[in-house]
């Protein structure tokens, strides 16, 4: 099995860009009501994946923050607690079987680190599911 065949499009994912503000982050994943989103350079590269727990740890932690001066502070000051791993277009179907054990998603990239999409957890336990059903 390829990992393609689980692929969510870069063009269907919400991201983030790198240089977002802390409150442009909270915005899109609440509109979305999504509790992490992949950030993604200006070149494309994806550099992480950003939580509702990184963004209240890092609230919590700066008492001059409000969500209303939340617009001047960057993205990429806020530290991320959980590496989320990305995985190769290439990679064995193993690897992002380890990954999603520990991801909700698990971030896909080419060879030059360029975010192509995401694999959704929940896609891969539907196939699994399936597989099972037919065998009963």
């Amino acid at each position: 099995m390829n990992i393609a065949f689980f692929l969510l499009p870069k063009q269907e994912v919400v991201c983030l860009p790198h240089d977002a503000t802390l409150r442009q982050a909270l915005e899109r994943m609440e509109y979305h009501r999504y509790s992490a989103v992949p950030i993604i350079n200006g070149e494309g590269g994806y550099v992480g994946t950003v939580t509702e727990g990184d963004l209240l740890w890092f609230m919590k932690n700066r008492a001059d923050l409000t969500f209303e001066n939340a617009n001047k502070v960057r993205l990429s000051e806020v530290p991320l607690r959980i590496n989320n791993i990305a995985v190769n277009i290439d990679a064995n179907m193993d690897d992002l079987i380890s990954l999603a054990k520990a991801q909700n998603f698990v971030p896909v990239v080419d060879d030059r680190n360029h975010f192509i999409g995401i694999v959704r957890r929940s896609e891969i336990i539907d196939y699994c599911q399936k597989g099972l059903s037919q065998r009963i």
